[in-house]
């Protein structure tokens, strides 16, 4: 336990000092405050979108980047020298990525709520579930990006290649209503698009639909048990 808390803090030192962190939270807000300025008071589509985007950035972009460039600069080469495993330091990597997932989110919400009057989350315990369980799914994608990435230049770029296509699928570029139906019979399908729905059911009060608590489930056991099989020291 106290080698798990030590990585643990490790891993926060360095969080702070990646400016992509500052990247991933800031363009959510950005686009909250953009779009939210012209939406009628407590409607939820902007913010759950905002909030959506930045969990994606978080385990697309900043999860991969972050675990490659340890690879790149030697730091797990080091780490494969002491007691600690793969899974421990996934587990803490998504446990610190989790932590800002959920700092990045609550600001989005506050700032819909009290400066746009976007209305709160109606069910609180639903919410924080499928906030769990869908930054869970995205994370393991994430990490299966860092293990296989020769580079943190080369997760950085997959993880984007990889996010604007599940972005688009999952209604984040334009309103799902608005795309022919079977490409959002699809994005239903991918973990950006069960996540924006499920999250936003949960927002409104609304009873999330069962198959996307498992489409979201399915992402993070198998993605993330293939993380942990394909994990390079170097």
């Amino acid at each position: 336990m106290t080698g798990f808390a030590t990585l643990g803090g490790i891993e926060i030192k360095l969080l702070l000092r990646d400016p992509g962190a500052l990247f991933a939270m800031a363009i959510p807000l950005f686009i909250l405050v953009v779009f939210g300025s012209a939406t009628e008071p407590g409607d939820t589509t902007v913010p759950t979108m905002a909030l959506t985007i930045a969990v994606g950035l978080i385990g697309l972009y900043t999860v991969p980047t972050t675990l490659a460039t340890y690879r790149e600069r030697g730091i797990l080469r080091r780490m494969s020298t002491t007691p600690v495993s793969p899974g421990s330091l996934l587990a803490a990597q998504l446990l610190l990525q989790l932590f800002f997932a959920a700092v990045a989110s609550a600001l989005l919400v506050a700032v819909s709520g009290f400066v746009f009057q976007a209305a709160w989350p109606a069910r609180v315990l639903p919410f924080a579930l499928v906030f769990l369980l869908g930054t869970t799914a995205l994370f393991s994608i994430g990490l299966v990006i860092a293990a296989l990435a020769a580079s943190g230049r080369a997760a950085n770029g997959v993880g984007v290649l990889l996010y604007f296509p599940l972005a688009f699928l999952g209604g984040l570029m334009q309103p799902k209503e608005a795309m022919p139906s079977f490409l959002a019979a699809i994005g239903e399908f991918t973990p950006l698009g069960a996540f924006r729905q499920a999250i936003g059911d949960a927002w409104t009060g609304v009873a999330v639909q069962p198959h996307l608590l498992g489409i979201m489930a399915a992402y993070a056991l198998v993605v993330g048990f293939a993380a942990v099989r394909f994990f390079r020291w170097e």
